[in-house]
């Protein structure tokens, strides 16, 4: 366990395809979460998206309670829920090392490097040729 008592939060920047987060995990009385000052229910509209932010935390059944505060940008909504997410499996290891592991094997700490792949000239989409006649 690391320096919680001298530290007042933990930092810790969590990304997926083009969206980026920065989470402030607090120990507190009960967990709460706010994205971009407003609360979950009101950033994230949608339910499975509302339980990917909370995912790694409620997974732990961690016994001690934090508020998670959580600046986000760049991408959609699900990329930056799933941002939120690993930026919270981040901060858990360090609050408590020995969570690692499981936050390991239910994926939570791989960064999802993918995104969309840029235009090339001479084609319509990144892949996608003109048709091509032979006439």
């Amino acid at each position: 366990m690391s320096d919680t008592k001298t530290a007042k939060y933990i930092e810790t920047v969590g990304r997926r395809k083009t969206s980026v987060a920065r989470v402030r995990l607090t120990p507190s009385a009960k967990t709460s979460f706010t994205v971009n000052d407003k609360s979950v229910e009101d950033y994230f509209k949608v339910a499975i998206q509302r339980a990917i932010v909370t995912e790694a935390i409620n997974n732990l059944k961690l016994e001690q309670k934090f508020t998670v505060t959580a600046k986000v940008n760049g991408g959609g909504t699900n990329g930056q829920a799933e941002a939120i997410r690993h930026a919270v499996a981040r901060a858990l290891i360090v609050h408590d090392i020995s969570l690692r592991g499981n936050l390991k094997k239910a994926g939570f700490l791989k960064r999802d490097p993918r995104a969309k792949e840029r235009r090339k000239f001479g084609l319509k989409k990144a892949r996608k040729a003109p048709q091509w006649s032979k006439r």
